[in-house]
């Protein structure tokens, strides 16, 4: 019944509600819970009142759990501190982190091996030169004298197989350059908190299809670039060097294609110099090409961590680490070589000539040391 319609008794107890504020007047035990909306009736007993006066005590729920109003929470287990025998198994459980998932990395199985691809490239190259080279001398002897059928047959076996094995090797390194174009754009990218704009198919167009594939991989690398290191000028370089060394190749490669039609002998032989000037230029592509791989992962065309040297503006006078030598001068000389009050006179002109004698000494010193 409400604390308002209640007369006042001597055993009554007001209880407030916590939750609506309501009073309730009670006769003989206290209740725990509102009538109206079951909220938790505070206790009348004073708040400072020893534990064997309080008509009420503190009780442990697990969580997301309530307990029915009409059953009073009951104390169940000992009141003796718990023992185990052994580490208990339940508890919080220390898991390791899930791994990262890897990003897709198209073309993986060829971009791994990209370095070895480029050396083995430029070898080939270097080789399907000299067979070139060893052509044209062939040629050059073949006006006076008559050449060996073997001698020719190893020469155009070769040219043949150096030719045919360093195109496949360009191709393949053409692929795995693609792959790791891709990656490298994805990092850069990601390390300035920005995505890739260009798709793999993009990339893929722009260095595969004839004529376009002249430009588009320079600017691709360029953009890359710019976002590495925090736009590095020398990156930049090595990118605008690789990509003066494809244009180079590409114009080689388009010459030597013309000299193939020429029906002069002398022409076609100015076309095996052509080709073997091709083959130069490409593995000095196939070395840029290296060097700028690794000049993105921040190593030198050997694979060694780069050391980066940094200018500081010098704020002192500049001193030398040895001190010029300078001739002494006559007078100290001369004291030096008086001991005594009766010691002979000393002429000037032995003394200026033990003086640059001295001078010549201690010159021959500190250029032994």
């Amino acid at each position: 019944m409400n604390g308002g319609q209640v007369g006042r008794s001597r055993t009554a107890v007001v209880q407030p509600c916590a939750r609506c504020g309501a009073r309730w007047a009670v006769q003989g035990k206290p209740l725990h819970w509102c009538p109206r909306c079951h909220g938790v009736l505070l206790s009348p007993a004073p708040v400072d009142a020893p534990a064997d006066r309080r008509n009420y005590r503190w009780v442990a729920r697990p969580p997301r759990r309530k307990a029915s109003a009409s059953q009073p929470a009951r104390r169940t287990g000992t009141a003796e501190t718990p023992r185990y025998h052994q580490i208990p198994r339940w508890g919080l459980q220390d898991r390791p982190a899930a791994p990262a998932a890897e990003a897709y990395r198209p073309l993986a199985a060829w971009t791994d091996r990209l370095e070895q691809l480029l050396v083995a490239t430029a070898v080939v190259f270097l080789v399907a030169a000299v067979a070139e080279l060893g052509r044209y001398g062939i040629l050059l002897r073949n006006r006076t004298r008559l050449i060996q059928p073997w001698l020719l047959w190893i020469s155009d076996a070769a040219v043949t197989v150096s030719a045919v094995l360093a195109l496949a090797l360009a191709l393949m390194s053409a692929v795995a350059l693609v792959g790791w174009l891709a990656e490298t754009r994805r990092v850069a990218y990601a390390n300035v908190g920005e995505s890739d704009s260009r798709s793999l198919f993009t990339l893929v167009l722009g260095c595969v299809v004839p004529i376009a594939n002249l430009i588009w991989p320079g600017i691709f690398l360029t953009e890359a670039a710019r976002r590495t290191g925090d736009g590095d000028p020398r990156l930049l370089r090595a990118v605008r060097i690789w990509w003066a060394a494809w244009l180079l190749n590409a114009v080689l490669v388009l010459v030597a294609l013309i000299y193939r039609f020429a029906n002069s002998l002398q022409v076609q032989a100015d076309g095996v110099l052509v080709a073997m000037w091709t083959d130069v230029v490409a593995v000095g592509v196939a070395v840029a090409s290296l060097g700028l791989v690794r000049d993105f992962a921040g190593l030198d065309l050997r694979g060694r961590p780069k050391t980066l040297r940094r200018w500081v503006i010098a704020t002192g006078p500049v001193r030398p680490v040895i001190e010029p030598v300078r001739r002494a001068p006559a007078a100290a000389i001369r004291d030096d070589a008086v001991v005594g009050a009766d010691a002979p006179a000393v002429d000037d002109a032995a003394v200026e000539d033990r003086a640059g004698a001295s001078a010549d000494a201690g010159q021959q010193e500190v250029v032994a040391k």
